[in-house]
Order: C-alpha cells, then structure tokens, then sequence
C-alpha cells in the first residue's frame, strides 16, 4: 500500500491521480477529507502532521509513504518530524519526500533548511528514503508577478532552474511505482534551462502577450515592497531569501533526473505557458 499526503494541494494532488491512473491502490492522507479528490483504488484517512496519533492510525498497513512537504509555517520542522516518527512507528519501510533544491543547513533560502533539518529525521528513522529536491515551481512563475506587470525581487542577474509540477508528479509517481531502485537516493528535479528573472519576464510576456519585466530590487526594497502584505517576519525572510538565493547562485544547474524517470525530458518554461 502506497500513501500520499498533500492530496487537496497542486502536487500532491497530481501525484494521487497518477497513480490512480495507472491502477495502484493507495492512501490518500488529508486533514481535510472532504476535499480529497475522489480517486478509483483510493481510501481516504484523516491525519495531521503535527498530530502523532491520527497519523499512526492514517498509515497503518502503509508500506511506501509519499510525503509532501506541509504548508509554510514557523513549526513546520516540528510537524514534519512528529510525522516521520508516526510513519516509523507504523511500519511504513520507505518514505519519499519533496524536499527542495540545495536543500542544506546554511542554504540562502530559509525554508531550504526546513527541507534538510526534514530530510535528516528521516535519514535518522531507519526507513529508506528517496527525496526529491524539487527547483522552484515554473507553474508559480506568473504568481510572482505585480499587478503593475513588474517582477520584483533581489535576484540579481542570478538564473533558477525552475521546474513543471506536472514533471515533478510524474517523476515522484515512478520513483512510487518501484521504491526499492531508488533506496538512498536523492534527486534533483530541474526544468531543462536555466534562466535569469530578466529571461522569465522575457518568456512570460511572450507568452501572456503583457509586457513584464524585471525590477532587480535592493533588500531593503524587498522588504519595504512586502511589507503591506501584514505577513510575520519568518515568512518575509522566506520569501526574501528565495530571491537571494537565486543571487547567490544556489538555485542554478541543471539536472537530468525528470528525464531519467519519466523517459522524456522536463518541460520549459516556455512550453509550460503556451502548451
């Protein structure tokens, strides 16, 4: 039995009708079961992150966890690894996670190292593992976008390798379909270019047919232009520091592990806005 978590989320949710598609039997773990999706082969049960006991009783009988990463919040560490150790102590032998791309302790972008303190819970569990360190949603792209058409942050001339959603799920659905090949192994999932925020605005607008362009802002710009959302200053630093990542060269390089696992190569941005 095979269990997916973030099934009402955009990749979560892609990834659950994969595996539907193709016949596997599975769990879908929600906190919402209402809005999981209704999927043939599919058993919906209740569980938080955060909450051990429901997320025991979710796995029970789960022998390959699927875990997307949880939404953005200061605890999220803490929830990841109350999850992890209900997974254990379900028997859930292997556990495939949706890390981040450079995931580390000192990585520039703040929640890369949510991924790494989550990656080595896991590592610490005694359950396999496959992570799969995901680059930057290219679907998200347009979101980054003000209404005044301009793309603002403090990249720099700094490029990101950005990635489909559609090839991210259809990577993590084979690495599902045959867990064991991929035991201990990380991968890396990029899009087939990497791009600096002069080159997206350049593809967006060719795409959208708006005329957007690229504000390289300084950091104090960057938290002055976000400040009127009312957001907490962890989640201004995140968003912040995914642009100075990006700066700082840590979300460039190129993978070919789409290509690898799902046997066609990873949509471009390009592709992804007109296709």
């Amino acid at each position: 039995m095979i269990a997916v978590t973030g099934v009402t989320g955009r990749l979560g949710g892609r990834i659950a009708r994969r595996l539907a598609d193709e016949g596997v039997e599975q769990t879908l773990v929600t906190r919402s079961p209402d809005r999981a999706p209704r999927l043939v082969g599919a058993r919906v049960a209740e569980a938080e992150y955060g909450d051990g006991e429901s997320a025991r009783r979710a796995l029970r009988g789960v022998g390959t966890l699927c875990m997307v990463s949880a939404s953005e919040t200061p605890d999220r560490v803490a929830r990841h690894r109350a999850f992890v150790d209900a997974a254990a102590a379900a028997g859930v032998r292997h556990v495939v996670y949706t890390s981040f791309y450079g995931a580390g302790p000192a990585a520039t972008f703040t929640l890369a190292r949510d991924h790494w303190a989550t990656e080595e819970h896991i590592r610490a569990s005694g359950m396999r593992y496959t992570f799969l360190r995901d680059n930057l949603y290219a679907d998200f792209l347009s979101l980054m976008v003000g209404s005044d058409d301009v793309l603002r942050g403090p990249a720099g001339d700094g490029a990101v390798s950005v990635v489909a959603l559609d090839d991210i799920a259809e990577a993590c659905t084979a690495v599902l379909r045959s867990p064991g090949e991929h035991a201990g192994t990380t991968y890396d999932l990029t899009g087939p270019q990497s791009l600096t925020l002069t080159e997206v605005a350049t593809t967006l607008s060719e795409a959208t047919g708006r005329r957007v362009t690229y504000h390289p802002e300084s950091l104090p710009e960057a938290y002055e232009s976000r400040a009127g959302y009312g957001a907490p200053r962890w989640q201004l630093d995140a968003w912040v520091s995914t642009y100075t990542a990006i700066a700082a060269g840590e979300m460039t390089g190129l993978s070919t592990a789409v290509r690898d696992l799902t046997g066609h190569p990873p949509l471009s941005l390009s592709e992804l806005l007109t296709g």
